[in-house]
């Protein structure tokens, strides 16, 4: 059973790696293409005042320097509950940062701009690939994996914070484009590199001994 999971799970991994390989490449040739438009389109499409502030919220915990205190806190929290092993590789959750900033430097994709799109948060960053979606996927994806593994933490907070994590980690691709910060690939290469970056923290984080 165990040898079929790791060969699905390899699979899986060769799969991230090769899409997001071939999305990179397909930008780098087509920075813009109708299915970009079209996405961003239909999501702004349901913008409204009242929608406006509860996607700019979901995007607001992944900006610097919040996240990082975001990080450091979590990691300080599992610290002082003696659970070092989980505050080492939440630490290492940051270098999701550095991963996404060298993709954004060699690509050099533009950031979605009017008249195309309707802009609510003006970036300055490179647009592939989303920063916020890598992130949210690298860090609150692993807050899930240690709430799956760790038993010894209450199980309704163990619950609440599986719940949360997953609702970020599924809504941050649609603020993203929704406030016109990011192209629909833009957060797919998000996800791709975020999944890629999450397997390996976890893999050294089962690995490595308490």
């Amino acid at each position: 059973m165990n040898k079929q999971r790791n060969l699905i799970l390899t699979y899986l991994l060769i799969s991230a790696l090769l899409g997001f390989i071939l999305l990179t490449i397909f930008i780098s040739y087509m920075p813009l293409s109708d299915l970009d438009k079209n996405f961003s389109t239909f999501i702004q499409s349901y913008q409204s005042p009242s929608l406006d502030p509860w996607m700019k919220f979901i995007s607001f915990i992944g900006v610097m320097p919040y996240s990082v205190i975001m990080v450091l806190l979590t990691a300080l929290l599992f610290f002082v509950f003696k659970l070092k092993r989980e505050a080492l590789f939440t630490l290492s959750t940051l270098f999701a940062g550095v991963a996404s900033t060298i993709v954004k430097i060699l690509v050099d994709r533009p950031r979605p701009a009017a008249p195309l799109v309707h802009v609510l948060e003006k970036t300055v960053q490179q647009s592939f690939p989303s920063g916020h979606v890598n992130f949210y996927v690298v860090f609150f994806g692993f807050l899930i994996v240690v709430m799956s593994h760790v038993k010894t933490i209450p199980f309704i907070l163990r619950v609440i914070v599986i719940i949360v994590c997953n609702l970020l980690i599924i809504l941050i691709p649609i603020s993203r484009v929704y406030q016109g910060a990011h192209w629909f690939t833009d957060v797919l290469g998000g996800s791709l590199l975020g999944g890629l970056i999450l397997f390996v923290n976890s893999y050294f984080y089962f690995r490595v001994k308490a």
